[in-house]
């Protein structure tokens, strides 16, 4: 990777949270990748966290196969069609349920893919099946509906994480002392991840060395104090691109049954939040005393139309894939548009789209 200083131009990547459609996220780090663009610091929130390590420290395979596979997270559409949870990653809590889990055999791997379409039907039908026999202690003294994250060491090398080269920072909500905290990627593990990735009633509190911790991204959508760490540390920074989706309005419309409602409740308060942490930043942190802009600011856009953004909050796994193209398109086009900026010269090539790697 090169350095900052041999590219002219330090780049940031300020990643936001929320899911399924951290798979738009997922295809425009891939099309970044693809491009050449390379990111001297990475800071993460929420499901963006995952995205963020899957391209920094995948474990057995590479960063766009990885990114690519994050389209398996998707429940195959005619299960879906019956049944609209995602089993495959929100998991029964309880003693029994790790215990359950542990003696399954090594399973339905991420990557390099399932096979044809109706090998994922068999498969996702299968995992369905398995979920539903998982014995869980969810009750009403329960203080959260799901185990916490249980696949992360499947996909994640935080060994390979610690050498990357990229500085990568997390933050969490510490609710014993009621303030947030941020993790580099010398500090970051299976637990710290798992601390950061517990949003509120979805999962409970996670504990942490006698204390409790809730996802950062419930508190602030996008995590600019990684930025903010870097530049501390006398990181130069000349660019800093952000990837969210959550920041934008087309995520909101009418529910279509309760269940889709009670996902739009969880949506719709994240929305001008993430609007507002960008706005926050750009006029506390990023201006001189003239109130000139210090670092340029390049939004990657969420070209989802109005009907595809209706579907956009479903984990279905044709909309996982859509969200991955079309986060794949915006991003070599945010690539092309913004490339000498990014260090990739005067006239970037145009990469091809390529197809998702999953067999």
């Amino acid at each position: 990777m090169l350095s900052s200083s041999s590219r002219g131009s330090g780049n940031a990547l300020v990643i936001g949270g929320g899911a399924p459609n951290s798979t738009y996220m997922a295809g425009a780090l891939a099309a970044f990748a693809a491009a050449g663009v390379e990111f001297d610091v990475i800071s993460a929130s929420g499901a963006g966290a995952l995205i963020g390590l899957l391209y920094l420290a995948p474990r057995r395979a590479d960063p766009l196969s990885a990114l690519a596979a994050t389209v398996d997270f998707g429940v195959a559409d005619p299960i879906y069609r019956l049944f609209p949870v995602n089993y495959k990653v929100f998991h029964k809590p309880g003693a029994l349920a790790e215990q359950f889990r542990a003696c399954l055999p090594p399973r339905w791997p991420l990557w390099p893919g399932y096979g044809e379409e109706w090998l994922h039907l068999c498969n996702d039908w299968l995992q369905l099946s398995l979920s539903s026999w998982c014995p869980s202690d969810l009750g009403w003294h329960s203080q959260g509906m799901c185990a916490h994250v249980p696949f992360v060491a499947d996909v994640v090398d935080f060994d390979r994480l610690r050498e990357s080269r990229t500085r990568f920072y997390l933050h969490a909500f510490n609710l014993t002392r009621r303030q947030m905290v941020l993790w580099d990627q010398h500090q970051l593990d299976e637990r710290r991840f798992r601390a950061a990735m517990s949003y509120p009633f979805l999962y409970p509190p996670y504990r942490l060395d006698g204390e409790l911790y809730y996802e950062g991204a419930a508190f602030e959508c996008l995590n600019y104090r990684g930025v903010l760490a870097a530049l501390d540390d006398g990181l130069a920074i000349d660019n800093i691109v952000v990837l969210d989706v959550l920041g934008h309005t087309k995520l909101l419309r009418e529910p279509r049954n309760l269940w889709d409602a009670y996902v739009l409740s969880i949506v719709a308060p994240l929305v001008f939040t993430a609007q507002r942490d960008t706005e926050l930043f750009d006029l506390r942190h990023n201006r001189d005393r003239h109130g000139r802009r210090l670092r340029q600011l390049i939004e990657v856009p969420f070209v989802a139309s109005e009907e595809q953004c209706r579907e956009a909050l479903d984990w279905n796994r044709d909309n996982l894939r859509r969200l991955y193209q079309l986060g794949y398109e915006a991003g070599l086009a945010c690539a092309a548009r913004h490339g000498e900026a990014l260090g990739l010269g005067p006239a970037p090539g145009q990469a091809e789209v390529q197809p998702l790697a999953l067999a």
